[in-house]
């Protein structure tokens, strides 16, 4: 694949954007001079962050069970599951000072991105230094860490090799049924939170919660949700949202709350959104979440603090390491704690014990699923299903307007300038390039291969009458190397293949193919700036494509055939329905269904789901709408491979059992 200069115009789109958020929010907190100014910022903050979380889920019996106890030196650890929604499992360790003459502080831990979960290395120390300081320390385990692997059954890891990567499986399922990860994820604490209070020897007045990286990222959702945490002290993780873009970051799907950006919020206002309760900010000196944002992060909150008078509650505590909980962090949140809770004097502990994994578990087999609990995408399937009962069908035009709605996106009438780039050679086929400026910086970039008796003409744009517009799966220079490529397109000597924003030459991975579908990828962190935002990164793609057919109209194109192949096929669709000029619509490689996205291990980048669709309509009911002008070639499952006769149930628990066997 030839690159010419634009895998950074994505990217560079999006910091533009944030950059502005940020410019805008940071004028708002300057602005702020008086308690009451601070009071009523903190009064948006927290509404915009109920906006992000909600709505919650019922509180349901909780269904605690201690189904055995660690006995350690001076405390005991005890082994417990409880049940955050019905048949949801999740394990948990109880740590408990072996002397309490009164009632004890406690300290909830959601745990970092650790394989092994509450029973990795570093988080057995730091809860051993919480109980011998005589506090209580409850710490949890995460969908798929620790016990709580939802894919026990599943023999074929290869798609969800690791937590993070099991984790944006279930965000972008969960996000095509309306839900938010991390909202999970909180649910879990929040209900952690109530097994605390449940227990007699908790002093509920003291509460707090800290927990590294990935932890420390539920930790400052749950600080910012829960009013009866009194105390915080997230490591590894606030910096801005803004400083994690720029360093080409991606973050783990609940690390992305929809809109939160788009309301004018920074990762510190989850810390604001609870003054004047102390809190403290951990970091490393060589973390990748990079310490500039995270030293303008606490000089915010330092400022909003000494606005609210309370400026002893907030500190900022920087170890001398890489990214994790070193002793130097551990040590200052206990000492933190300790402070605001009045314990004296400190108990420094050297060396803590480790315990093996076994030693910790509160099931049997050291897997929830295998314990009876229900994985999380089961009960996904479940509310697809439901939601597909629920929809009332749509008239044309009401289907249409919830899915400019969702894709934030409307038609416009607009006619983009464009570019012309020096033509290309390709196997001695003149090929020229027309770089469109749909909107702001962002270029989507067209080419039509020249007929013989035009080879000279790749200077210029001239529009036949009738036309077809051609959007490829990832690359339309890959699929033009075929040398037949446009033979079965509608008009094969009047193709135009357009590359909208991220595919092709603007495809942001340098080597495209293998390390543009990782799961990790830069597209995937585009698409997760766009829910931050409140935008749609797929919305801005079929706007690209509804420019661009704007601008062949304005040259002289009177019929627009319109043919999308994999990705292409899913932004054709839409743009279809939002643009009723089109002639015929030829879909290659489609999925059938976002439906059956839900209900298996789904291969498709995260950029091609919109947030809450099921709730409204499916891609059935899209073809249906287009009616007869379109057609249907060779559709996909949720694997990206043709789909299989014989296979007409996406089931996740049926694929487990056929690759068992």
């Amino acid at each position: 694949m030839k690159y010419n200069g634009y895998q950074h115009m994505v990217l560079d789109d999006y910091v533009e954007q944030v950059r502005k958020f940020f410019n805008e929010r940071q004028e708002r907190l300057q602005a702020i001079k008086t308690r009451e100014a601070a009071i009523e910022y903190q009064k948006k903050v927290q509404t915009s962050i109920d906006d992000a979380f909600g709505p919650r889920p019922e509180k349901t019996p909780l269904k605690t069970q201690v189904t055995s106890i660690e006995y350690c030196e001076g405390y005991r650890i005890e082994k417990l599951t409880y049940e955050s929604r019905p048949g949801c499992l999740v394990t948990a360790n109880l740590y408990v000072p072996e002397t309490l003459n009164n009632l004890a502080p406690a300290i909830i831990s959601p745990c970092g991105h650790s394989t092994n979960g509450k029973a990795e290395a570093a988080y057995q120390g730091y809860c051993e230094r919480l109980v011998r300081n005589g506090f209580i320390v409850l710490i949890y385990d995460p969908f798929n860490q620790g016990e709580r692997d939802q894919y026990h059954e599943l023999s074929s890891r290869e798609s969800i090799p690791n937590c993070c990567l099991a984790h944006n499986m279930m965000g972008k399922q969960l996000e095509l049924t309306g839900e938010f990860f991390g909202m999970w994820r909180v649910w879990d604490g929040i209900r952690g939170v109530d097994v605390l209070c449940e227990r007699p020897e908790v002093d509920t007045k003291r509460l707090g919660v800290t927990g590294n990286s990935g932890g420390g990222t539920i930790s400052s959702w749950l600080w910012a949700i829960d009013d009866r945490l009194t105390m915080g002290a997230p490591s590894c993780f606030i910096t801005s949202f803004l400083s994690n873009l720029e360093n080409e970051l991606p973050a783990d799907c609940e690390q992305y709350p929809p809109g939160v950006i788009g309301a004018g919020l920074d990762m510190v206002d989850f810390m604001i959104a609870r003054a004047p309760q102390p809190v403290l900010l951990l970091g490393q000196h060589y973390d990748f979440f990079e310490r500039r944002g995270l030293k303008t992060a606490f000089s915010e909150l330092k400022r909003f603090y000494e606005i609210m008078g309370v400026k002893a509650n907030t500190e900022l505590f920087i170890g001398p390491q890489g990214h994790g909980y070193s002793i130097h962090n551990q040590e200052a949140m206990v000492e933190f704690f300790c402070r605001h809770t009045n314990i004296s004097p400190v108990v420094t502990v050297s060396e803590t014990a480790v315990l093996p994994d076994e030693d910790l578990y509160a099931t049997p087999q050291g897997n929830t699923i295998a314990a009876g609990s229900t994985p999380i995408f089961e009960q996904n399937i479940a509310k697809a299903k439901q939601l597909a009962k629920q929809r009332l069908p749509l008239s044309g035009p009401e289907l249409c307007l919830k899915l400019s709605e969702l894709l934030n996106v409307e038609r416009t009438e607009s006619v983009p300038h464009f570019r012309i780039p020096r033509p290309v050679s390709v196997d001695g086929r003149v090929i020229a390039r027309y770089a469109v400026e749909t909107e702001n910086g962002i270029r989507a970039i067209m080419r039509k291969q020249l007929t013989d008796d035009k080879q000279d003409y790749g200077n210029t744009l001239d529009v036949e009458k009738e036309v077809t517009l051609y959007i490829p799966h990832t690359s339309s220079e890959d699929d033009m190397l075929e040398t037949d490529w446009s033979k079965s397109l509608p008009t094969p000597d009047a193709a135009y293949a357009l590359d909208v924003r991220g595919l092709g030459e603007s495809m942001p991975e340098r080597h495209g193919g293998g390390d543009f579908f990782q799961g990790y990828g830069m597209d995937y962190m585009f698409h997760g700036h766009g829910l931050l935002i409140g935008q749609s990164y797929l919305g801005r793609r079929v706007y690209d494509v509804l420019t661009t057919i704007n601008l062949l109209r304005s040259e002289g194109a009177e019929s627009i055939h319109i043919y999308g192949r994999g990705q292409g096929a899913i932004i054709v669709i839409f743009a279809s329905l939002l643009d009723s000029g089109i002639t015929s619509v030829t879909l290659k490689n489609a999925p059938t269904s976002y439906e059956e996205w839900v209900q298996s291990v789904v291969l498709w980048p995260a950029a091609n789901c919109m947030h809450g669709v099921l709730q409204y309509f499916d891609i059935p009911d899209c073809l249906k709408l287009l009616g007869d002008t379109v057609r249907v070639i060779s559709p996909w499952g949720p694997d990206m491979a043709p789909v299989r006769k014989t296979n007409n149930n996406y089931s996740a628990c049926q694929l487990t059992k056929e690759t068992k066997q």
